[in-house]
């Protein structure tokens, strides 16, 4: 991991290395937290994280239903984002928000113990790498299920939960792969270990639905809305494993990995990256880096320090609002 020089803790700016926490945190021993992975891209107006006010609401939405009281506004959390991207020097990067039940009470019902917050900021390339987005990857079907909407929230991107994810990114890795799918319990296609899945079936781009146990994808939202404008017949529903195997083309998406094309599932050769994807992938990256203005509503700009009202010199105490305040978003 590349170091940056300053992480937004609990409404200051203290430095990398002296952002920590308690070894008996809550969050830590139970996974008691919830989180978000945002990007921030060089554009030709300047740094532009990609709706970020989507990502910060899908945050305080996964707090809620883990009962997490959050006692910052979404746009308290924004302004801090936008500072700290500034304090760093960064043109793009990571966006990690954090939010998470830290020392003071143990038990599973520790509602005393504080929520506090956290966001990072780094350097960080394709998930997957830059020859996964260009060649396309490997995947492997999981012998791991998808958690189950019975015993916990597959909508909440809650830390405890990514546990399932990585039993099958370990598994998959350990086989060979670069990725993961994960079946939900009913042995459906479910998504991949941190991306949502996509197929070219007959015709139309055809991805998992919400009754499939996965993530509500901001990426997916977006490939879907531009599946959408450029004319494709977007589907959502049932997947049957076989249809990972049969499809004319195969892709996940997700903010880490961006779009990744799968060229091959358990040892099926899907063939290199197509039409369909090709055409999604380009519009969505021009999307991403402020290329194309019909979405540029989804890039939230972060101007320049002596453009921005509230724009100080690096210190470690900015934000001022009680911590133990409760302030709707």
């Amino acid at each position: 991991m590349e170091k940056s020089d300053w992480i937004w803790l609990n409404g200051e700016f203290v430095a990398w290395d002296d952002a920590q926490v308690h070894v008996l945190s809550h969050g830590l021993h139970y996974g008691t937290g919830v989180f978000e992975g945002i990007r921030c891209y060089e554009t030709e107006r300047g740094p532009g994280v990609f709706r970020h006010r989507d990502h910060l609401e899908r945050l305080r939405k996964s707090a809620d239903l883990y009962y997490l009281p959050l006692a910052r506004s979404t746009e308290e959390l924004r302004e801090a984002t936008h500072e700290l991207i500034r304090r760093n020097g960064l043109s793009s990067c990571y966006i990690r928000p954090l939010a998470f039940r830290g020392y003071g009470e143990m038990g599973l019902y520790a509602q005393s113990a504080p929520v506090e917050v956290m966001i990072a900021v780094w350097p960080w390339g394709a998930y997957l790498g830059d020859e996964g987005k260009r060649e396309g990857i490997r995947a492997k079907v999981s012998s791991w299920r998808r958690i189950s909407p019975n015993g916990l929230i597959p909508h909440s991107k809650a830390s405890g939960q990514y546990l399932n994810s990585i039993l099958a990114k370990t598994e998959a890795a350990q086989a060979g792969y670069e990725e993961a799918i994960l079946l939900d319990e009913g042995g459906l296609v479910c998504e991949g270990s941190g991306e949502n899945v996509f197929l070219v079936r007959e015709g139309e781009l055809v991805t998992p639905g919400h009754t499939s146990s996965i993530l509500d994808g901001i990426s997916r939202k977006s490939v879907i809305q531009i599946a959408a404008d450029l004319g494709y017949r977007v589907v959502e529903r049932d997947i049957a494993r076989a249809e990972l195997y049969i499809a004319e083309e195969a892709f996940l998406c997700g903010t880490a990995a961006e779009l990744v094309p799968m060229r091959e599932i358990d040892g099926h050769e899907l063939g290199p990256p197509g039409e369909v994807t090709r055409t999604i992938q380009a519009k969505f990256e021009d999307a991403l880096h402020g290329r194309a203005p019909e979405y540029s509503e989804w890039l939230d700009l972060v101007e320049p320090a002596s453009r921005s009202s509230d724009a100080r010199k690096p210190s470690r105490a900015t934000v001022e609002a009680p911590l133990g305040s409760k302030v709707s978003g």
